[in-house]
């Protein structure tokens, strides 16, 4: 049963109505408690209180501050607005509080997912349950602070996301939910479809313009597509931008990763569409927890013995990836289509970050466990 097992099991030892869940590297607030369960306190209907996330390790390298400012946009604006519009909400996995009798009404934790917090979030919001999202009470926890276990926990997501939208997106469909509700959700469950588009936007966009350049093929048609999907790439610009202003005096300074962040949700694209590839073929796929290292402090999670030290076989396709994109972006730059180097940049750029932090780490662990070897007794 992987985690939901463990939860499952927690839950049968646990006393009391409420539960408080946490992992293990999450660091509450002492007042945590006291700040929160008071929320349940005449309203019987509320089942789960979320408190928002906060990166104990954000400032230690580019790669934890590129996913602090990703997570922001969800805990400032998306968990913020669901609950504003009545529509549903997600548990985060950690730092929320339950109501036992909630989790019990939807049939307790299920392992039939890789996303069980997703997963029981709507299977008890189905069942008449609210939530209430708390953002000014903050849980500080570890980001990973390497690529690989990024990519580790990246994947378990989408693929987790998508075994859970097969699973509950037609019985969201069959419920007396609003429209509103049934739709928001339905983008909420699928988010991670993204991936495989993105995925051919890369594979396709310099051979298009190379067509569009000679004259022939269907560059134009889709050209037209992609100025179409600026409008919404313009929202998902202004959903980054309000986040870092709602939690950020220096907001300004901060959204100066928004580049980075863009490069490497590119570079994630593999690596995600092969969880929603899995995901759509029923492919059972074992629980992969996150490394975490107690890294707060300093960047020596390379010596922790969780650290990673074997190249996961998905960064040769990212190398073959980032090569492409960078005679594609050689392409684009050849046939003056100015307007499209930015896009052909970012393909690019995301997958030369990806391959070369996986690769850098690898070597970095490697060199690491080398030097701390103990070493070998002369022979007597």
């Amino acid at each position: 049963g992987y985690k939901a097992g463990a939860l499952a099991n927690g839950l049968r030892l646990a006393r009391g109505d409420l539960v408080a869940i946490f992992d293990a590297d999450f660091v509450p607030q002492a007042d945590f408690l006291r700040r929160m369960v008071p929320r349940f306190f005449g309203n019987e209907d509320l089942g789960l209180v979320q408190a928002r996330w906060g990166h104990i390790n954000r400032d230690n390298s580019l790669l934890t501050k590129v996913q602090a400012f990703g997570l922001d946009a969800h805990f400032a604006i998306e968990q913020r607005v669901r609950e504003l519009m009545g529509c549903f909400m997600n548990f985060n996995g950690t730092a929320g509080i339950w109501r036992r009798a909630c989790i019990e009404d939807a049939g307790g934790w299920e392992h039939d997912t890789l996303t069980e917090d997703l997963d029981l979030s709507y299977r008890v919001q189905l069942q008449g349950w609210d939530f209430e999202y708390v953002p000014t009470v903050e849980a500080p926890a570890e980001l990973p602070p390497d690529m690989n276990a990024l990519r580790s926990q990246q994947f378990r997501w989408a693929k987790g996301g998508v075994e859970t939208a097969l699973k509950l997106t037609g019985r969201l469909w069959r419920s007396a939910q609003p429209w509103r509700v049934k739709l928001e959700g339905t983008f909420h469950l699928t988010a991670h479809f993204a991936f495989p588009f993105i995925l051919l936007a890369v594979l396709t966009h310099a051979p298009l313009l190379l067509l569009k350049g000679i004259g022939h093929g269907p560059g134009e048609v889709y050209f037209a597509i992609m100025g179409v999907g600026l409008f919404g790439f313009a929202g998902f610009f202004l959903a980054q931008l309000f986040a870092q202003r709602v939690l950020h005096p220096e907001w300004l300074h901060r959204f100066r990763l928004f580049p980075a962040f863009m490069a490497g949700t590119m570079g994630l694209a593999l690596s995600n569409t092969n969880a929603v590839w899995q995901a759509l073929r029923g492919t059972d796929t074992a629980f992969i927890r996150t490394p975490k290292y107690g890294a707060a402090s300093d960047n020596s999670w390379w010596e922790s013995r969780y650290a990673i030290a074997e190249l996961p076989g998905v960064v040769w396709g990212e190398l073959g990836l980032a090569l492409y994109s960078t005679a594609g972006l050689g392409v684009t730059i050849a046939l003056g289509e100015w307007a499209a180097i930015p896009f052909q940049a970012l393909f690019a750029l995301g997958f030369i970050l990806v391959t070369a932090s996986s690769l850098r780490q690898v070597l970095t662990v490697r060199r690491g466990q080398t030097v701390s070897a103990p070493a070998s007794s002369p022979a007597s």
